[in-house]
């Protein structure tokens, strides 16, 4: 994963910090805040698995009571907007665990 003061990259993944872009190659990926803010600390984690925990705490306000199955469905959103059908495949679900930004493939995505 490729990082610099402003982009943070993984494969054709981009996340540019400046401007709150994401691109998929040269595709501009519209997120929302909340789609944003995870893909952002999966980012700044790549190839560690990140529990439910992990990312209920850095992301939500705990003053609000919370399913994690929230997580499973904003992280779901999230994995459609990335281009879950996409190569390589980025963000993985790890069973009964959490979640893992990784690249396990070297198809590249054509959009």
């Amino acid at each position: 994963m490729a990082v610099s003061s402003s982009k943070l990259q993984m494969a054709n993944l981009t996340l540019d910090l400046e401007r709150r872009r994401v691109l998929r190659g040269d595709a501009n990926i519209e997120l929302t805040p909340i789609e944003y803010a995870l893909l952002e600390f999966f980012m700044r984690h790549p190839g560690e698995i990140c529990t439910r925990g992990m990312v209920l705490e850095k992301n939500w306000d705990f003053r609000f009571h919370m399913s994690i199955k929230v997580i499973d469905v904003h992280v779901s959103h999230l994995r459609k907007q990335i281009g879950q059908d996409c190569e390589p495949r980025l963000l993985h679900t790890v069973k009964g665990v959490g979640y893992i930004l990784e690249v396990r493939s070297n198809i590249s995505c054509e959009k």
